[in-house]
């Protein structure tokens, strides 16, 4: 029964969700909406990621020495210099692994 209900409330969120992209003509929004919206995603982005960054599983800040925050510098690098977004994650992936694994 649990299966069942998080299954029907993901469709129904999805349809939701999925009629305001559809039918909401862009044309109906104002150029200054849609300007606001374009921040959207890096106001997001930063919000999802940096507690995983900063925060351990028993809900307190790490110790600077933790590989994260190094990998972390490493992907805020590479995306400020290359703007690609390919590029940042798999740099910040692998100089996280090659600090985990190799030293």
């Amino acid at each position: 029964m649990t299966w069942f209900t998080i299954i029907i409330a993901g469709i129904i969120t999805y349809f939701m969700r999925m009629t305001m992209v559809a039918l909401v003509d862009r044309n109906l929004l104002g150029e200054r909406v849609i300007a606001v919206l374009a921040y959207v995603p890096s106001a997001v982005f930063p919000a999802i990621i940096f507690p995983g960054i900063f925060i351990n599983d028993y809900g307190t800040f790490i110790e600077m020495n933790d590989p994260k925050i190094f990998g972390a510098i490493v992907a805020i690098l590479v995306g400020y210099f290359s703007r690609n977004v390919i590029a940042t994650i798999i740099s910040g992936l692998f100089s996280y692994w090659i600090i985990i694994f190799l030293l």
